[in-house]
């Protein structure tokens, strides 16, 4: 499975195609789904162009992804750098009046557990966000279900993020639920191509990188989905 990541934390300063209205976004997840993604993943924007779990930019993104794309799964980030007290991540959970299919938790942030407990009340599939070895040890003290394990290789040498992913693959805990694993950078590729020989799922899309796998700059995020999936096939 092959998710694309519209947004993230990029703007339009690193790369003009970055999505960013509900419209854009749906437009552009229309497109991608088209080049072959399975799944979408974005950060809502607030009327001033930043990430926000406000349940009127939630909701705005959804419901016009949902209508572009009808039946493909969305899901979206509660990072503690767009809400940083976790009592206030949990309690924007809450508010969301239309709800994601899943949402990424890292686990190595404070409150982690209780966002993650917050959405599954909800009915919303977790993502858990693991870069690190420690991240990994904390994850595995989590009583809450788990849709999806992210290993996210965060280390731009790809060696280096090779070795990353290998470490926490190695340290998940018997009957994991099923794993995505990705980098971000320079290393993208990298990890896209090993996540694909190790049978795992991976994600690409300018959150990740601006670039294609020959190093020259994307157009945009479909570009992004058809060179990973021409890597997939082969």
């Amino acid at each position: 499975m092959l998710k694309v990541c519209l947004n993230g934390g990029r703007d339009r300063r690193e790369h003009p195609a970055v999505p960013v209205t509900a419209a854009e976004l749906a437009a552009d997840a229309a497109r991608c789904v088209a080049a072959g993604a399975a799944a979408i993943h974005l950060h809502p924007r607030g009327a001033d162009e930043t990430e926000t779990l406000d349940p009127a930019a939630v909701g705005a993104a959804l419901t016009a992804i949902r209508a572009a794309c009808p039946g493909v799964p969305v899901g979206v980030s509660t990072g503690a750098w767009i809400v940083p007290r976790p009592e206030e991540r949990v309690a924007a959970v809450r508010s969301w009046e239309v709800l994601p299919d899943f949402a990424s938790v890292n686990a190595h942030e404070e409150g982690a557990e209780e966002v993650a407990a917050a959405l599954c009340e909800r009915g919303i599939g977790v993502e858990a966000g693991l870069w690190t070895l420690d991240a990994v040890r904390a994850y595995r003290g989590w009583r809450v279900p788990v849709l999806r394990v992210l290993l996210e290789c965060m280390d731009p040498t790809p060696e280096a993020a090779t070795a990353d992913a290998e470490a926490m693959l190695a340290a998940l805990p018997v009957g994991s639920p099923r794993v995505l694993m990705h980098a971000e950078g320079p290393a993208v590729w990298h990890v896209l191509r090993l996540a694909v020989r190790l049978g795992l799922d991976s994600r690409i899309g300018l959150e990740d990188t601006t670039d294609l796998p020959d190093g020259s700059r994307t157009p945009d995020n479909a570009a992004l989905v058809a060179a990973a999936m021409a890597v997939g096939a082969r």
